[in-house]
Formats: C-alpha cells, structure tokens, sequence
C-alpha cells in the first residue's frame, strides 16, 4: 500500500467526520453560538480550555484573524502543550485534583462569563474539575468532547463522571476511542488521528454561528481582522479599545 494512498484514506476518514459533526451536531453548535452571542451581548468574557493537544483548537480561536476579539486562553501551566519537558508532565498534570479549581481561582473569570473546555476524551481530572467550578462560579460550560470516551471507558474523576455531565451544552467530535483513523499491514498500532482537524472545525463553526447571531440582533460582532491586510492593525486596535475590560492575552 503507497503512502499516498493513506495520505488520500485520512482525508476521506477526516471529510466524513466533519460531514458527521455537521449534520449531527447543528443544532447544538448552533445553540453554543446563541450562548456566546448571550455572553457578548451582556458584557460577558470569553474564555476558551485545553489540555494537551486539545489545546490546539482552544489557541485556534484567541488572537485570530477573522475571529471574536473577546476569546481569552484559559491556561494551566504545564498542560498548554509539549513545550513543557517532560512532555509526559503535562498529561500527570491532567490527573492533578485541585489544580482546576486553583487556576479559576486566580483567573479573571467571574459570574456571567463563559469557558469553553475541550478534552477529547473527557475523563480526566482537570476538565471534569474545570466544568465542575466554573459552574459553581456562575460561568456557562460548553464541553467539546467525544462522547464515545464515556460509554467505553472509565473516569479518572473521583465522582466517575465525564466532562460532558458537567456542561450547560456538549459538543460532541465523534472521534473513536483513540483517536486514530487508519490501520495498515505492517504498522504496529493504529495511526492518524484526527481529532485536531475535526475540534478546530467545530470550535470555529461556534464562532461562525455567534458572530451570525449577534449581526442577526443588530449587534456589531467583535471581530479581529488579519494583521497582513492594510488598514488590519487600526481595526484591531479599536476592537481592543472598545473591549479593553474583556481581553486578557494583551496584558503584560
């Protein structure tokens, strides 16, 4: 078998879950809009969560063109991405109780805001505890998850529950248990994972659908403009001024 033939087996594989994703999960991603439109509209903050590489789609959507002004990174040293070294730390540190809690704590995330946790599995310690205080803080949750995660495996959280138990709206990814897409003669283990591709997708059709929404109740959409384009930085610097209150990736 050619390697451009398994090039060609994981973009089909990686096409039909985001066909999956859109036709299935519409009507929630839809809603997830309309509860970021509700958080702009009444002067909420925007934060987004991951662990590991589900940080990926939570960096996708702060500071990006094209994108809401008002998305904030919510960080937990060590687990942001393998930067860290170990890169093993980082997942030890997802199955750390109490640093959820200590993180919210001490971040700018009051009443009235809203986080959006992503774990594609779920199971851990640090997204369960995320959700869990967050909600106890008066945020909205929206969990971005594969749901397959809780009906096949077993949770790490000392209550037994999932990501998706603790969220005002799940997402789910529909990314099989170990994400990854393909299987060949003469490989070992199961490769290409997808989860990446098919999260980014869906967290900026969430974006999508809020700035939708907010145009639809006659509301400007905060929206950053590329840098690269003439005319991109003087944009940006009013949406920064306009909204200084709610974006946190610009202090020092």
């Amino acid at each position: 078998m050619s390697e451009n033939k398994l090039a060609g087996q994981f973009f089909d594989a990686a096409i039909e879950l985001l066909r999956r994703v859109r036709d299935e999960e519409a009507e929630n991603i839809a809603a997830a809009g309309s509860l970021i439109a509700d958080t702009v509209a009444g002067g909420g903050r925007l934060f987004a969560f991951g662990a590991g590489h589900s940080s990926l789609p939570a960096q996708d959507v702060v500071y990006r063109a094209g994108g809401l002004g008002l998305m904030n990174l919510l960080a937990v040293p060590g687990t942001v991405g393998v930067d860290v070294v170990p890169a093993t730390l980082g997942s030890a540190l997802e199955r750390v109780d109490g640093l959820a809690g200590a993180v919210l704590e001490t971040s700018p995330a009051r009443s009235g805001d809203l986080l959006v946790i992503i774990s594609l599995s779920g199971r851990n310690q640090l997204p369960v505890e995320m959700a869990l205080s967050a909600r106890a803080l008066g945020l909205k949750v929206i969990g971005v998850t594969s749901v397959a995660y809780a009906d096949g495996t077993r949770s790490r959280h000392s209550s037994g529950s999932y990501l998706k138990d603790h969220c005002d709206l799940v997402l789910d990814s529909k990314i099989a248990i170990g994400d990854a897409e393909l299987t060949a003669e003469g490989v070992d283990a199961p490769f290409a994972p997808a989860s990446t591709v098919v999260t980014s997708a869906v967290m900026q059709s969430v974006m999508a659908a809020a700035a939708g929404e907010l145009a639809a109740r006659g509301t400007t959409p905060p929206l950053l403009r590329s840098g690269n384009v003439d005319g991109g930085h003087e944009w940006n610097a009013r949406v920064f001024a306009e909204y200084a209150d709610r974006i946190f990736f610009r202090h020092q």
